[in-house]
């Protein structure tokens, strides 16, 4: 009976170690496609899924108390989200009449930010205060977003009709 159970744990840890290895393999094969792609629209295409990844990691080192590794992975999603940003906007596209690439950035920065937000409800004050920059800095990226793809004179279905 001992025996059958510590065969359990072993093989518990080996398959918690795969999945790991796994997901640290997806990430990086994300971030270098992420990396060497160069339409903009393609590449916005890619952070959802890369933000994914990353929050993951991000959710786990903020649970095992390593606050440094979590910050310096959250930084650098916001960096991705930026280039994204940056890549779409220089495009000069119009976003609500050609969302893609901006409808997939957005979604994926909002999710981020809930994601962030509900990791930083677990955290001590001192240590939220270091995510401040980043947290504002996602926050006005979805915005910005918002404001692309649904332009406040836009005569959309739902915009006001005068008087």
């Amino acid at each position: 009976m001992k025996r059958a159970s510590r065969i359990c744990k072993v093989l518990f840890a080996a398959a918690l170690f795969a999945s790991f290895a796994f997901a640290q393999d997806r990430t990086a094969e994300l971030r270098g496609r992420f990396a060497h792609e160069s339409n903009p629209v393609r590449k916005a295409k890619l952070l959802p899924d890369l933000g994914v990844a990353e929050f993951d990691q991000i959710a786990q080192d903020a649970s095992n108390d390593n606050i440094a590794d979590a910050l310096s992975l959250a930084s650098r999603y916001r960096d991705e989200a930026r280039s994204c940003v940056t890549g779409l906007d220089a495009t000069h596209v119009d976003a609500a009449k050609h969302p893609n690439g901006f409808k997939q950035l957005q979604i994926s920065v909002q999710e981020s930010l809930r994601r962030l937000d509900a990791d930083l409800h677990e955290m001590t004050a001192d240590d939220q205060a270091q995510f401040a920059s980043v947290r504002q800095d996602l926050v006005d990226m979805n915005h910005h977003l918002i404001e692309e793809l649904f332009p406040a004179g836009s005569s959309g279905k739902h915009a006001k009709k005068p008087g």
